[in-house]
């Protein structure tokens, strides 16, 4: 596994980096007007796109990557959303990608590591993020396959254990739907979801004899 990275929220491609400062106070040596610190970066950033445009590219690839990691495709609509010419933009990604600044494997490892242990994702569900923000599939087989079945089982199961203190007193089918529809919108296939419901239902006493999930989403490959 590789070094689990903090991700701020799923914040979109042309997000600026980090929270804005303290807006100052107007006075002796202010300009009214003069706006809060994130205005300024803005207005300073505005400034540039006034020049040259592999200037401005590199501006804006810089200042996403500092508030988080970011996808070639996610900085390219970027670039695309502020006009930069396709061939200015992919100039700039593959010089980003040459010294490192851009690396959708490592972003998609670290994707996996942070959401499978913070959210609980399994490993369907994790690919299908991955795609959104455009990353490679042979990069996406290689990040999901972090996660085996084993370990996402173990996931499921804990998931399970959290949330079933909160079901007692419904009865037993809608203990079954809520339970196994959880890990569905997490990505955990049928077979194994309906077992870990089964056998944490069956560990409280409930007859859970299950025959299959009406309306499980299918077990597509990822």
């Amino acid at each position: 596994m590789t070094r689990r990275t903090e991700w701020a929220g799923e914040a979109g491609p042309d997000d600026e980096a980090g929270p804005p400062g303290p807006a100052r106070r107007p006075g002796r040596g202010s300009r009214e007007g003069r706006g809060t610190r994130g205005e300024q970066v803005d207005r300073i950033a505005h400034d540039g796109d006034r020049g040259d445009p592999v200037e401005r590219a590199r501006g804006i690839c810089l200042r996403l990557l500092t508030g988080s990691p970011r996808t070639r495709k996610q900085l390219a609509d970027a670039l695309r959303k502020r006009e930069i010419p396709d061939d200015v933009a992919d100039q700039v990604l593959t010089r980003f990608e040459e010294v490192g600044l851009i690396d959708d494997g490592a972003f998609a490892d670290a994707w996996v590591e942070s959401r499978h242990h913070g959210r609980g994702l399994a490993r369907r569900a994790l690919a299908r993020e991955l795609r959104a923000k455009g990353v490679d599939s042979s990069l996406i087989e290689e990040a999901v396959s972090q996660l085996d079945s084993d370990q996402e089982e173990a996931t499921a199961r804990d998931l399970v254990g959290r949330k079933l203190r909160s079901t007692r007193g419904l009865d037993r089918d809608k203990r079954i739907r809520r339970l196994a529809g959880m890990l569905a919108r997490k990505g955990y296939p049928e077979g194994m979801a309906l077992r870990v419901v089964r056998e944490a239902l069956e560990g409280e006493g409930e007859d859970a004899e299950l025959d299959g999930f009406p309306g499980y989403p299918g077990d597509e490959a990822y």
